[in-house]
C-alpha cells in the first residue's frame, strides 16, 4: 500500500499542493509552516515563574496567583505563547483534524520533557468529547513527542470520569472548582503510577485549572513528581482557556 501511495502522491501534490498551516502558502510537504509563519511564533526560550512557568514574570520570581496558592504539579513549561499562527496551529489540529501538525508541535516541546520522565500521560477527554472530535489532541501529541524520545505513553491511567462546563470566562476560583472530582486514576493502575516521574502532557495552557487537577489525581495514586507540557501558554490577560 505505501508503494502504490508514494507512486500517485506527486499527482495529488500537484492538483492539490501542500500548504503552509499558517498562511496557505505552498510548502514542500504536508502539515508544514512556511518560514515566515514559523517564525512569526514567540516560541518561551525562559523558563519563567519558578512555580507555574508564566512568562510573564523572570525566573526565579513567583507570579501572583503562585504566591497566593501554588500549582498542584512541580512545574509546567510551553512551547509558545497562545497567540498568532500557533494558536492557529491548536485550532486547525483540534477542530480541522490537521492531526499531522503534532509532529511539528512535538519538536519544539519535546526540549521541555525533563531526561528523569517515566512516561507520558495525556491529559484525558471525556467519552463523550472524544466521541464527537473523532480523537484526543493531547494523546496525539504526547505519541509524536515519544516518537523523538523514546518514553512510554500511558492513556490509560488517567480518566475523566465526568464532563466539565466551558472553563472561558470563568475566573481562576471558579475554573479550580468546577475541576474538582474530574479526574481519576483506576485503583488497577496505582501501582504503576507508584513514585513515578510523570510528565503530563496537553495543547494549551491556561490557569492550570485542569493541570493541577490532573496532578492532584496523580499524586494521590502515588506519583512522585507530575510535570506539565504543552504547545502553547495563554498569557493571563487574554482569557478563556484550560
Amino acid at each position: 500500500m505505501s508503494v502504490i501511495i508514494n507512486m500517485i502522491r506527486p499527482v495529488f501534490d500537484f492538483a492539490l499542493p501542500p500548504r503552509c498551516a499558517g498562511c496557505g502558502e505552498i510548502v514542500p510537504n504536508p502539515d508544514l509552516l512556511c518560514l515566515n509563519c514559523w517564525s512569526a511564533i514567540q516560541f518561551i526560550t525562559a523558563r519563567g515563574c519558578a512555580l507555574c512557568g508564566s512568562p510573564e514574570v523572570d525566573e526565579p520570581m513567583v507570579c501572583a496567583p503562585c504566591l497566593q496558592q501554588g500549582p498542584s504539579h512541580n512545574g509546567a513549561r510551553s512551547a509558545a505563547i497562545y497567540e498568532g499562527v500557533a494558536k492557529d496551529m491548536i485550532l486547525k489540529f483540534k477542530h480541522g483534524r490537521r492531526t499531522g501538525l503534532a509532529a511539528l508541535m512535538a519538536k519544539a516541546m519535546v526540549r521541555h520533557i525533563d531526561p528523569g520522565t517515566s512516561m507520558l500521560i495525556p491529559v484525558p477527554l471525556h467519552r463523550w468529547r472524544l466521541w464527537s472530535r473523532g480523537f484526543n489532541q493531547s494523546l496525539v501529541l504526547a505519541k509524536s513527542i515519544a516518537a523523538l524520545r523514546p518514553v512510554a505513553v500511558r492513556h490509560d491511567v488517567l480518566i475523566r470520569a465526568k464532563p466539565t462546563p466551558p472553563l472561558g470566562g470563568l475566573g481562576r476560583r471558579a475554573r479550580a472548582k468546577a475541576m474538582i472530582g474530574v479526574f481519576k486514576v483506576l485503583p488497577t493502575h496505582r501501582p504503576t503510577l507508584r513514585d513515578a516521574h510523570v510528565t503530563l502532557v496537553d495543547d494549551v495552557y491556561t490557569s492550570g485549572a485542569t493541570a493541577n487537577a490532573c496532578a492532584l489525581a496523580l499524586k494521590r495514586a502515588g506519583a512522585m513528581r507530575v510535570d506539565v507540557v504543552s504547545w502553547a501558554r495563554v498569557l493571563r490577560q487574554s482569557g478563556a482557556g484550560n
